[in-house]
């Protein structure tokens, strides 16, 4: 199968920059994540993905494929990623495990997708890389079909003033080096996106957060 690629003259300038930083990392993502991963991760992608219903579903920051192992055996899956280079990795990974999944080129702030096209549409670890957060999330909800759910699993500023004091100290480094925010507040983004109900998984933590959004 092979990669689509559609047009990102629309990009945002800072989905460039920090779509380059993915791009230089992508060799070395998963073993720069393992133990993240190993630790924490596995089991939050599994509970995440058991969550997901309908035939047709969307992958946004399919990544380097990490979740290919929880997609459902049944469903139609499409899975997207702004960076070239980590996409390649997802396509050597899918061939590798012979998922059946159609991967393309593009950024969750223009999906170039219908309105109401997809039964769920799925993210890991995502919107603390898009630059307008707000902007990706309303993109979620268009292109989920009513009576569908966007599911997050992501990591945000903490509750607590002394933690998320110093996750704010330390964005701009994270930032720099990596693309990706540490003081999102992806809960409160969410409801701002016209979704029916909003709710997280009970055993989230304080920081890392399995959202359930319903259209």
């Amino acid at each position: 199968m092979m990669i689509i690629l559609n047009s990102t003259l629309f990009m945002k300038p800072d989905s460039t920059i920090i779509k380059k930083r993915y791009d230089r990392i992508a060799p070395f993502f998963d073993l720069l994540e393992a133990p993240m991963e190993g630790l924490f991760f596995r089991p939050w992608r599994e509970r995440l993905w058991a969550k997901a219903t309908g035939h047709h579903i969307l992958e946004v920051g399919v990544g380097t494929g990490k979740n290919f192992d929880y997609y459902p055996k049944d469903a139609r899956i499409t899975a997207i990623d702004f960076s070239p280079a980590m996409l390649k990795q997802a396509e050597q990974a899918r061939d590798r495990k012979n998922i059946q999944v159609e991967l393309t080129l593009m950024d969750v702030q223009s999906l170039c997708y219908a309105d109401n096209s997809f039964d769920t549409v799925i993210c890991s670890f995502v919107f603390c890389s898009v630059p307008l957060p707000v902007k990706g999330l309303k993109e979620l909800y268009r292109v989920c079909k009513p009576g569908g759910q966007v599911l997050l699993l992501e990591h945000v500023i903490s509750s607590k003033p002394i933690i998320a004091g110093a996750m704010n100290l330390l964005n701009p480094v994270v930032v720099k080096l990596f693309g990706a925010n540490i003081n999102r507040d992806t809960v409160k983004n969410a409801k701002a996106c016209g979704f029916s109900t909003v709710r997280v998984d009970e055993r989230s933590g304080d920081i890392l957060k399995l959202i359930e959004a319903k259209k």
